[in-house]
Formats: structure tokens, sequence, C-alpha cells
């Protein structure tokens, strides 16, 4: 067994998972109702920003995922008390913030990259923060260049030792001006859960204003930050000497509600998303009809359903927000293997993200991977050195075969494509899944889907 299925099984661990595998039988559409809770890529920041207060967080609709089972662990470790509720409500309490021993944090973290964003909060609160080699989904190298960068700009000393990396704040970290070579989600929440209480006034320039990240910044805010968000992506934040603890209702999780719409495409199933909101979804709502799928706003949720007939194809270009996520191409190139004609997914925020095409293929996909991308004069978004691109050619049944799976968003469009294939799939390495996907196995079982458990 590999390292990579030993993180596998922890992750799952982590939320209950008992099960490595699922024996899937395909072919069947899915009906039925999901909940979807806090999003993932703002809850674990939340939890994070509490360090920066000096009484009570309390945080809610917080989802039951891996990766929120990691932050808990590294904030217990650095001395938060951390308590929570079935109703997905966590309260932190950082009056008796702590070092933590290097062994103690990489214990938690695992291969999460999540330790990097605790180095603000904890050099205003301790003077000092390590971090453990990182690991993250296998979707190519995302550089902690940019944060350290960061760090350094507001005057952190980084020290680089066998462990990982140390850092120390002689004196109260300053204010800075920073602009990033490419709007990072990661370095933006660096900057300012940095910013907030450094002495002075921050100027971020091409931060990016993701839903998320606009969710942080009101937790903040509530916090007591000064922080002002400025035409092309600028974002002035003026330090403060203290901050006090926050109560907040998570943004519900927009990756989550898109790959459910996108297994009611590829299934030719109807499911409805409790909790969906269009506002943040309104980039893959569009493309989400033009492929031919049908949708229904609610005030509670959107019903996304197949409505028989054939797909249409697509060119599509992830980009930063308010573009098409990255974390959306991947369902969507499933339902793309059903469309009549040739698709293009231009990949322009991650390298390697076409990786999980193999196992599609495999399944009876025709997915051809350019790894340097195709230049087109209908490009909307600018080209990248890293960029690739997908070529669809639709529609192909698939059929199933046994699949392991490769990181969170890959693995979840590997299940949906055994869930409408015909035939039997086994599916391994599941508990990354859990990275992100709350209670996605009784999810499925609700939805209808035929399917047994194994070790």
């Amino acid at each position: 067994m590999t390292s990579h299925d030993d993180d596998a099984r922890a992750q799952g661990a982590k939320v209950g998972l008992s099960v490595d595998t699922l024996i899937i039988h395909g072919g069947k559409p899915l009906h039925g109702r999901v909940d979807v809770r806090g999003a993932k890529n703002l809850v674990t920041k939340a939890m994070v920003a509490a360090l920066l207060g000096d009484s009570l967080s309390v945080l809610r609709d917080v989802p039951n995922i891996s990766d929120v089972a990691v932050v808990r662990g590294l904030l217990e470790a650095h001395g938060v008390h951390v308590t929570d509720s079935a109703e997905g409500e966590l309260t932190l309490d950082p009056t008796n913030v702590t070092s933590a021993h290097f062994a103690e944090i990489d214990a938690h973290a695992g291969s999460s990259r999540i330790p990097i964003l605790f180095c603000g909060p904890l050099l205003h609160q301790l003077g000092e923060a390590f971090i453990p080699d990182l690991g993250g989904c296998r979707i190519g190298d995302r550089p902690i260049d940019f944060h350290l960068d960061a760090l350094r700009a507001f005057g952190a000393v980084v020290t680089k030792q066998p462990q990982g990396i140390h850092l120390t704040a002689p004196e109260r970290l300053k204010g800075a001006h920073i602009e990033l070579p490419f709007p990072s989600v990661g370095a933006t929440e660096q900057v300012l859960l940095t910013a907030v209480r450094a002495e002075g006034v921050t100027e971020l320039k091409n931060a990016a204003i993701e839903p998320e990240i606009m969710d942080l910044i009101a937790i903040l805010q509530k916090m007591g930050a000064i922080i002002w968000i400025e035409p092309n992506r600028t974002i002035f934040i003026e330090g403060v000497e203290s901050l006090h603890g926050f109560e907040h209702r998570s943004l519900f999780d927009r990756n989550e509600a898109a790959s459910w719409a996108c297994a009611a495409l590829v299934t030719q199933g109807d499911i409805f998303v409790v909790g969906a909101k269009q506002q943040e979804l309104l980039t893959f709502l569009n493309v989400f009809r033009k492929v031919g799928g049908e949708f229904e706003v609610h005030e509670d949720g959107i019903r996304f359903r197949h409505p028989g007939g054939q797909l249409n194809p697509v060119v599509v270009e992830t980009d930063v927000h308010p573009g098409f996520m990255t974390d959306w191409q991947q369902p969507l190139v499933v339902a793309l293997t059903q469309a009549e004609g040739t698709s293009i997914v231009h990949e322009t925020v991650y390298e390697n993200r076409f990786g999980f095409t193999e196992s599609l293929n495999k399944m009876g996909a025709k997915i051809e991977i350019h790894q340097d991308g195709i230049a087109s004069i209908t490009r909307r978004v600018p080209r990248r050195k890293l960029e690739q691109a997908a070529v669809i050619e639709g529609p192909t049944p698939l059929h199933g075969t046994d699949i392991r799976v490769p990181d969170l968003r890959g693995g979840f469009s590997h299940l949906i494509a055994a869930l409408a294939a015909s035939g039997t799939s086994t599916i391994s390495n599941v508990g990354i899944i859990a990275r992100g996907y709350e209670h996605f196995i009784d999810k499925l079982r609700d939805l209808g889907a035929d399917f047994e458990l194994a070790d």
C-alpha cells in the first residue's frame, strides 16, 4: 500500500468513513435531494481566522469533511478549545494559544496545505510559526513562494529547516505593498489573515475576489478589521491592535453544488441541491444551460436535471472569479463525454489537472490532452505557460472499470462517471473524496445510486 493510499484512508477515517472502496453498478439516473453546507474553501480559513481573536468565535453550517477535521486538529494542537454540535456549529476559544511541536503539526496536517495559513495569525499571537513539508492533491505544483514572499514583506524572518520552515517576527509585523503575480486565492487569504493586525496599511494588488474571499473579509470585519475593496482587484487593509471573536454562517459550497449538478447531467437524472444559491453559480449556470441541462432556482436551493435528448458541445476556459472555476471543469468533462460533437476545456489555473481523464478514456471516453494548451482567436482568458487543454469527442458510451481515486475533484468525477457507465466499476481510495464532500456515500444512497461498500 502506498503513502497516497494511507492518506486516503486517513482522510476518510477523520469523518467516520470506514471503507476504502465502492463497487458501483452504473446506468441508473440519480433522483432526489442533497444538502450542501458551508464551503470547504471558506470554513477552513474562517477557523484559522478565529486564532486572531481574543474571545470566542462561533461558525455555523460547518460540513463534516476531513479538511475541517485537519484544521480542528491543528487548532487544538495550538491550544484552541474547539467544541461542535450535530447541527454543524463550531465554537472556537483561542484564549490559550500556545506553540506546537513540529511533529504534532505534521501529524495533524498530513498532506494538507492549510498550515501555511496559520503563519500570520501565529506570528501575531506567539511571534513564531512552523510549516511542515506541504502536500495536497496531485494536480501539479502549487508553490508556496507567494505566501513566503508576502510574509517576508510584512517583516517575518523565514528559516528553512530539515523538517519544514520556521518563521519568526522579531517585532510587530508592518503593513506592506504587495502585488501578486497571479490572483491566487491562497496568497490573498495569507495577506488578509496577516495584514489585519499588522501595523499600518497594507495594499494588495491583483488579489483574488472569489466569493469565499469576500466571505472571509466579512468575517474579519466582524472581528474588528478595517478592509476596503477597490476596483481592479485591489484591497486595502488598515491594521488594528486587536481583534475579537465572530459569529458567522458560512457561504454554501458552490463546488459541491456544481458537482451534484453535473452528476444529474451525467446520469440523466434530476437533483435538487438544497442550499445552493444562484449568485455564486452564475457562470456555472450559463455553461450548464449551454450544454443542454435545465435548472430551476428556488428560495431554498436549485434543481438541476437532464431534460432528455442530446447534450451540446461547449468550449470552456477556466479562470479566476468571476470566470469558470477550475474545480468545476472536472465533473463537467464527464458530462461532455455525452455531448454531441467536439468540446474543448482550456485549463488555465492549475497545471496537470487533466490526469483524471486517463481513467475516463479507459471507460470508453475519447479525450485528447494537449499538454501546451491550444491557441485560438476566440480565447478570452490570457494564455499561461502552465495551461493544458482537453478535447472531448462525444457522445461515447461509458463502461465500468476499476479506478483508483487520484485527487478530490477528479475522484468525484470518476464516481459520477461510474454511476453513468454500463456495468460495474470498482472505485478505490474514496477516502480522498471525504476531504470536500460531506456524507457523500449517504447522499448517493439517498439519490438512488446502486452500489456496495467494500474494504
